[in-house]
């Protein structure tokens, strides 16, 4: 069994979602339909999946972030602080070609430990 993660926070009404862990740097955050769902007839919901997350060194999150400006690249949210498999991080969020939702996310003081996971 999958330990759960801000599931009596989520009962509770104090986050929008629970997730659940699969190990130390992956979690699957299990979002209710009340938040993709709704937009489905307006083209801003979500059929099968709310998004994607790439976890980044920060180092590749900014080099990712300049081109996505210099190549004036429609970021949707960011940056902004989220919750992650490893505590809070930095993130934006971009639509690929295909409409899927791509988060980009660094942890701060975490590049050493990417870089492990990695095999850098």
């Amino acid at each position: 069994m999958l330990p759960a993660e801000r599931l009596e926070d989520y009962r509770a009404e104090n986050e929008p979602f629970p997730s659940i862990r699969i190990n130390h740097h992956t979690v699957i955050d299990l979002f209710p339909k009340k938040l993709w769902e709704q937009d489905i007839s307006t083209g801003q919901g979500f059929r099968n999946l709310n998004h994607g997350c790439l976890s980044l060194t920060k180092k590749d999150w900014e080099d990712l972030h300049g081109r996505l400006r210099d190549h004036t690249m429609a970021i949707r949210e960011g940056p902004v602080q989220r919750w992650g498999a490893r505590g809070s991080g930095t993130s934006i969020y971009v639509t690929d070609p295909e409409g899927n939702v791509i988060e980009a996310r660094f942890y701060e003081g975490n590049d050493q430990a990417e870089k492990w996971f990695l095999g850098i």
